[in-house]
């Protein structure tokens, strides 16, 4: 994602700003978070009380209005900062990535929780009453999602508040995925959403996030972000050769991620899902309605 208004390839970007980033900074007229207090002018400054989602997965919104699309989604297990209360609607911040919106005030547990100890790394499982996969899934947990376990086997992990989740579905938090690409291709098919983050729908610059949090490397939510903050940049060779596997590829308002020096992956309106295609071939269309390539920006890969 990257601008207000969806281009072909459907992504955000805001205007610049004398101020801070809304997108990443809790701030409105009436009120902001404590550590803004003297960078914005708000009415009352607050530090907000913690707060973890116990949803699999939540839309965030710009404004608190469920007709409102997406602007990201929080995952099962993220922990979050509440600023304000009102009608229903909380006014949050995710701890993960800094993104700020508007989250339906009953998909959180509000207070301190316990430090997450697994991970999901499939691309999504399923949070059972028992250990027994033919009880009825209370709901769907995506790639990323996080909680606190209090035992487990070789086919079941139960979670710290209630329900059984596939212990092969699932990691241990400081176990990551070496190869973030692998974990792009995975995607391959997904439908595309706007601000999505799972395999029920994702984004372009969603599909760079969460592929690099499953590989244990932090990544901010849009492609501009990500454009002036992962990795370093590349110059490609004429005629775009000389790219390597996990290199990024923007465009102004989108991102993809080559799987290799010739093919690319990436969420897009064009094919209205994650698709695979040839670099030159998506920059051909792209260049017809959103311009050239603006940066190739290469994102180390673990080691070990």
């Amino acid at each position: 994602m990257s601008s207000n208004t969806p281009n072909t390839q459907g992504s955000r970007a805001v205007a610049a700003s004398p101020l801070p980033d809304p997108r990443r900074n809790a701030y409105r007229s009436d009120i902001a978070a404590k550590s803004l207090e003297g960078v914005v002018t708000a009415e009352r400054y607050v530090a907000g009380q913690p707060a973890q989602i116990v949803r699999g997965s939540v839309p965030l919104r710009k404004t608190p209005d469920m007709a409102r699309g997406l602007e990201t989604e929080a995952l099962f297990g993220e922990t979050v900062t509440v600023f304000d209360d009102a009608n229903g609607w909380a006014w949050v911040q995710l701890a993960r990535d800094g993104y700020v919106g508007y989250v339906p005030a009953d998909v959180m547990v509000r207070g301190a929780t316990p430090p997450p100890t697994h991970r999901v790394q499939s691309l999504g499982t399923f949070l059972y009453p028992l250990p027994d996969i033919k009880s009825p899934p209370i709901m769907h947990l995506p790639l990323n999602a996080v909680f606190a376990a209090r035992g487990g086997d070789e086919k079941f992990v139960e979670l710290t508040q209630g329900g059984f989740v596939i212990s092969r579905h699932v990691a241990v938090i400081e176990r990551s995925a070496h190869d973030f690409v692998e974990i792009t291709e995975r995607f391959i098919g997904t439908p595309y959403l706007w601000g999505g983050r799972t395999r029920i729908g994702i984004d372009c610059s969603g599909l760079v996030q969460m592929s690099l949090h499953a590989a244990g490397l932090a990544a901010p939510r849009d492609s501009d972000m990500q454009l002036a903050e992962l990795g370093s940049a590349v110059r490609p060779a004429q005629h775009l050769d000389g790219l390597e596997r996990g290199d990024l590829v923007f465009w102004k308002g989108h991102v993809g991620i080559m799987s290799d020096g010739i093919m690319m992956v990436h969420a897009n309106a064009h094919h209205m899902a994650v698709a695979v295609e040839p670099l030159q071939d998506a920059a051909t269309r792209i260049s017809k309605t959103g311009g050239e390539i603006l940066a190739v920006k290469r994102v180390k890969m673990r080691v070990g």
